[in-house]
């Protein structure tokens, strides 16, 4: 395998503005398809309610505040055609309001009329009496434009909880799937791209993916289809205003084109740049003890600051960009207002357009632009979800899986009911190409065998160990289980049978109890008691102010290293395993610890079979079998007194550390 295999950073990314990624994307909406569909056609009765309430303000002002002059439009020169209020003679109170202004009504039969630049020099009383039904005409357009807009927010409200709801899910289903997979991959896929990163995928890239589904149905639907809906609306109040008005729209399409092609590349520098502060950020608090140790901080401060006025550098260029298309937009939005005032004005005051129209129109086109000016926004979002949607699908595509086994003819799998015997058959394991760490490895391990494996620093002891869970699969020969290959069983089936203390015990963030017997067959409170008192943790939870309940913190950091393996041998009790897998890290104990870590060994490989990595040859004497391993071979194998005795390899290690604490570390 190459180094770099399935190493992935953000600068190898592809084409992450490529819709095609969508597409991935639907089996995850397949679930709440119908939810999808409430809320598109919530999204359309909104469109239609926005879209109402402007040709409402035009009824009022149209038919009860302006009304337009009788008749047809006089197209002679000279000034506008004189506005009339019509007055019904037939109610007497309106007949009576008439009769105290003699001179200003005309009266034709039962009709009076009274000019519209006359009416001021009437009392507001009388004028009220005389608009009464202008009036109710104008109350009843008051209330439905309220009912509208009741109608609006609720509509939003129900239209935002189900698109959050079932955004929520989706990215709760794709979450989970990414949780999933990440769980999967072998080993080698962690060694190879940092904790930040991956950390990076599962929250914010999934979150991205969420404003995509939330904003991008939003522009889809309800943006498109109110542009769409005003477009027509205009088309069909005034045809010649709204072509005036669309004169700008060359403007707006070049202006978003020029600014989708200038920041794209903006946005995925900032990407980047995020990513990579995320990675130096978790790695200097992963690293703080060396850090302080050896007076770095102000080396690793120089880094960051360099990675941080990077991003400063791309923010600047980023609001740079923003600083011209905002304004621009605006400027074009006044520039249509402009445009609509100018030329609806004069077909105002020429009578081929009302007053009302000409107001719907100004309304028509502030809508209009509203989506416009939200353009770069959502653009930010789309580039930014469209290159998370690559990263995660890039972690989905990876491949470095263990193989499990496909069944078989006979469909069940071999069973497993106990290991009597695990053989290594000519077994070579690598790394990386060209540099072998094991080399024809054979040896057989039988039930109820206790074999230590020993030999200096990079000899290969905790890679052996690494394969028999099957955490690598060998490049060479077998690992043989009862006689099967290795390969030929599920994971789950002989992992469940084996515990790993490994030589740095991992602890969760959680308390004792929980790392203990969380995973373990639901052991009850005598059986908890005993698994304590055996792995010897009866001091370390005596004297802990909430006993095995106390939460350790992270990776058990408030607890000394030789606490946290009697906390590992502890778990590997509640498993009852049939085989144990010790990688012993005794180095920096100090005595008294080790020898609980001993006792608590002694009692968990009782009646088991264990092998076990020594870095200490003190801890191995009463081994059955030793296995001596130097760069990668087992040189010599036997008994530590058959071993003593030809005075080899195991002799020279031996005689490297009597008595005096030295140890060999992994």
């Amino acid at each position: 395998m190459r180094p770099d295999q399935d190493y992935f950073e953000e600068t190898r990314l592809g084409k992450p503005y490529d819709l095609r990624l969508l597409r991935r994307l639907r089996p995850f909406t397949r679930p709440h398809r119908r939810r999808i569909g409430w809320s598109v056609g919530l999204v359309v009765l909104i469109t239609l309610l926005d879209l109402a309430l402007p040709y409402v303000t035009k009824l009022a002002i149209d038919r009860y505040i302006v009304p337009p002059a009788a008749g047809a439009p006089d197209t002679r020169p000279g000034p506008p055609a004189e506005r009339y209020l019509s007055i019904d003679l037939s109610d007497p109170a309106a007949a009576a309001v008439v009769g105290k202004y003699p001179g200003l009504a005309g009266i034709d039969g039962n009709t009076a009329r009274i000019a519209f630049a006359d009416l001021p020099r009437m009392e507001p009383a009388d004028l009220a009496r005389l608009r009464q039904n202008d009036l109710a005409g104008l109350t009843v357009l008051a209330a439905i434009f309220l009912v509208l807009v009741i109608l609006d927010f609720l509509l939003n409200f129900a239209q935002a909880m189900v698109m959050e709801f079932a955004g929520q899910r989706m990215m709760h289903d794709l979450r989970m799937r990414l949780y999933g997979h990440i769980q999967n991959l072998s080993l080698e896929f962690f060694t190879r791209n940092p904790v930040g990163r991956l950390v990076t995928r599962v929250t914010s890239d999934i979150q991205n993916m969420y404003e995509l589904f939330t904003s991008f149905v939003s522009f889809l639907f309800k943006d498109l289809v109110l542009l769409a809906g005003i477009a027509a609306v205009m088309l069909a109040l005034n045809w010649r205003l709204a072509l005036v008005t669309f004169a700008v729209l060359p403007l707006v399409a070049a202006a978003s084109i020029g600014f989708s092609k200038h920041a794209r590349d903006i946005f995925r520098i900032l990407r980047v740049q995020v990513a990579e502060i995320n990675t130096r950020f978790s790695e200097t608090i992963g690293g703080m003890r060396v850090l302080q140790l050896f007076r770095q901080e102000a080396n690793n401060s120089r880094r960051f600051a360099a990675l941080n006025h990077e991003n400063y550098l791309a923010g600047m260029r980023q609001i740079r960009v923003l600083a011209v298309f905002l304004p621009l937009i605006e400027v074009l939005a006044v520039i249509s207002v402009a445009l609509i005032v100018w030329y609806g004005g004069n077909r105002v005051l020429d009578e081929s357009l009302s007053l009302g129209a000409l107001v719907a129109f100004v309304s028509y086109i502030r809508m209009f632009y509203r989506p416009l000016r939200d353009l770069a926004e959502k653009y930010n979002i789309v580039q930014n979800a469209m290159a998370s949607a690559e990263r995660i699908f890039l972690v989905l595509d990876t491949t470095t899986v263990l193989p499990q086994p496909s069944l078989p003819p006979g469909g069940r799998f071999p069973e497993l009911d106990r290991f009597e015997e695990i053989r290594f058959d000519n077994v070579d394991f690598r790394y990386v190409t060209g540099e072998p760490v094991l080399k024809q490895v054979c040896f057989n391990l039988r039930r109820g065998e206790t074999v230590a494996v020993v030999g200096a620093t990079g000899a290969g002891k905790t890679s052996l160990i690494s394969l028999i869970p099957r955490l690598y699969d060998p490049t060479g020969g077998r690992i043989l289980l009862n006689g099967r290959d290795l390969r030929e069983y599920p994971s789950a089936v002989f992992r469940d049978k084996m515990a790993l203390v490994m030589q740095e015990p991992f602890l969760f963030s959680g308390t004792i109890r929980e790392n203990v017997f969380d995973g373990a067959d639901g052991p009850a409170t005598v059986r908890a008691e005993d698994v304590i008192a055996a792995a010897n943790l009866n001091g370390l939870v005596g004297r802990l102010p909430h006993g095995l309940d106390t939460v350790l913190g992270e990776s058990g950091s408030l607890i000394s290293s030789g606490e946290r393996q009697l906390i590992a041998i502890a778990r590997a009790f509640a498993r009852s395993p049939q085989l144990i897998l010790f990688d012993e890290a005794t180095s920096y104990i100090d005595s008294q610890t080790e020898l609980l870590i001993q006792q608590a060994l002694e009692r968990l490989m009782r009646q088991r079979t264990a092998l076990v990595v020594a870095h200490r040859l003190s801890t191995v004497r009463n081994a059955q079998r030793i296995l001596v391993m130097n760069r990668g071979r087992i040189i010599e194998s036997g008994s530590h007194p058959e071993l003593m005795a030809r005075q080899g390899f195991y002799y020279r290690l031996h005689q490297a550390q009597p008595g005096s604490g030295l140890g060999l570390a992994q």
